[in-house]
């Protein structure tokens, strides 16, 4: 690049060039790496698996072989390298859901238009599909279910350190507000004999909940519930949890669904709010934070920030727990 003589420019224009990474996330739309996997491996096969227009796909296939993805013989036949195992369905990270443009990855489209984030301090999503992303997902239950599986997923990695994180059995019953599929309940539940657990979430993701409580024995113990947390919640449980469901939000709507654990828990129950804030509550993901301001309108935030939503919404935090990659930061009537 003329003019470029430390290198810093081809450095920048690496960074900022758009296609390599639409480029994997047409590959994992479209399912390439599975095709491949299953047998079909020229330009031709892979395309008519695909069903997409055989000359464009094979220029695709020709820039993801350049950028390591795909290796492609005298012949003309693709096969995966290690760098491009990752994009088929069973691998065990699940990134292919998350790339893909009709499904869980939709959403990710939003940094197209984060200028408008930036210019405005509201989401990109609602100007880029006509609608917030929570009304957009439920037109769709296919994206629904896959939204609340890869979602549940990461709850699952996630979940031993916050069963470590705190005695959950003192509280009798939790209330886990915007459970998904009860991946984070199943999980104290199994740990602690003696508690009981209800998953209140949208109809979908209650289905889903209540189909793992089944196989996991559960059942007895665990309850899933259709409602939102913006309407009154069930009172007396002794702990109402919101486990990676306040960065969605703004700082109104937060403070709403605080007030409404407030008023369920009422002076004998504790509110938990689990987020990525690492264990010392310090400075968020900066990557998370553009993405929940472009999707949502919504911020990544630290526990004093939470401390000044808990206040406004009649709560105060009275402690902090370790867990992992997030905090537990528990939060009682003032």
């Amino acid at each position: 690049m003329l003019g470029d003589e430390d290198g810093k420019a081809a450095e920048l224009w690496s960074m900022a060039n758009l296609g390599t990474p639409m480029a994997v996330r047409v590959a994992a739309t479209l399912r390439i790496a599975d095709h491949i996997t299953a047998g079909a491996h020229t330009a031709g096969e892979i395309a008519e698996a695909a069903a997409v227009h055989e000359e464009s796909l094979d220029r695709l296939l020709r820039y993801l072989t350049v950028r390591g993805l795909l290796d492609r013989d005298g012949l003309g036949r693709y096969t995966l390298t290690p760098l491009g195992r990752p994009l088929c369905e069973d691998h065990p990270a699940g990134v292919r859901a998350w790339f893909d443009m009709e499904g869980a990855g939709r959403g990710e489209l939003s940094f197209v238009d984060l200028l408008h984030s930036v210019r405005t301090g509201k989401a990109a999503f609602p100007l880029r599909y006509g609608r917030p992303f929570w009304e957009d997902l439920a037109e769709d239950p296919r994206r629904a279910e896959s939204f609340n599986r890869l979602l549940g997923q990461d709850v699952a990695t996630r979940a031993p350190a916050v069963v470590a994180g705190f005695d959950w059995a003192s509280t009798g019953h939790v209330i886990d507000l915007g459970g998904g599929d009860g991946s984070l309940l199943t999980a104290l539940l199994t740990a602690c004999p003696s508690l009981r657990g209800t998953v209140l979430d949208l109809p979908e993701a209650v289905q889903r909940a209540k189909e793992s409580f089944a196989v996991s024995g559960l059942d007895d113990r665990a309850n899933a519930v259709a409602g939102s947390f913006f309407d009154a919640l069930p009172a007396g449980a002794g702990a109402y949890v919101l486990s990676l469901v306040l960065h969605d939000w703004d700082d109104e709507a937060s403070v709403a669904i605080l007030r409404r654990c407030a008023e369920a828990a009422g002076q004998t129950g504790s509110v938990f709010v689990i987020e990525s804030t690492g264990s010392a509550g310090d400075a968020p993901h900066t990557g998370m934070d553009l993405r929940m301001l472009c999707i949502y309108g919504a911020k990544e935030r630290r526990v004093e920030e939470f401390e000044e939503l808990a206040g406004r919404a009649g709560l105060r935090v009275v402690a902090v727990h370790p867990a992992g990659p997030s905090a537990i930061i528990q939060m009682s009537a003032v």
